[in-house]
């Protein structure tokens, strides 16, 4: 089995489609939503992440399939005075799950952020993903709080 783990060229046609189908898997699945994304979108999601500076993906590949994608956005810390790398989107397809590919994506957006000078790494996940819960907790995450008077950090989102 070869695994490859590669920066996206958001502008590689191939690169392109590959995104497109990743996140059309991920959105398949009741941890993203349970319904597919529209055609539109998966044509145009890496053209339009190519038009913000602070984008990355990862694709991962085995046996030159596409197996995982990761979606990151350099952000900045105002209290550690330095970037950082928030973890947007990270999937599997399903037929790759159980290859530890999850861990080799993670590993490689670290070694990106270590390299960037990053202070931290950021991540969101579902309540009810125990799975992934378990693989981010074993690389280190964990719930963020600045003790225990106040609480975790909540998630919030307003739709526009």
């Amino acid at each position: 089995m070869k695994v490859e783990i590669v920066v996206a060229d958001y502008l590689n046609p191939t690169h392109s489609r590959d995104i497109g189908f990743l996140m059309d898997c991920y959105a398949r699945d009741p941890m993203g939503g349970g319904e597919p994304l529209s055609e539109d979108i998966r044509q145009r999601l890496a053209v339009e992440l190519a038009k913000i500076p602070n984008a990355f993906s990862l694709l991962c590949y085995v046996d030159d399939q596409p197996a995982g994608l990761v979606n990151c956005f350099q952000g900045f810390s105002t209290f550690k005075c330095r970037p950082l790398i928030n973890i947007h989107d990270i999937v599997v397809a399903s037929d790759f799950r159980g290859l530890g590919l999850s861990r080799k994506l993670l590993q490689k957006v670290q070694s990106i952020a270590q390299k960037r000078g990053c202070c931290k790494l950021t991540l969101e996940v579902l309540e009810g993903n125990a799975k992934a819960q378990r693989v981010y907790s074993s690389f280190g995450f964990s719930g963020y709080e600045l003790g225990p008077k106040h609480g975790r950090a909540m998630f919030w989102e307003k739709p526009l």
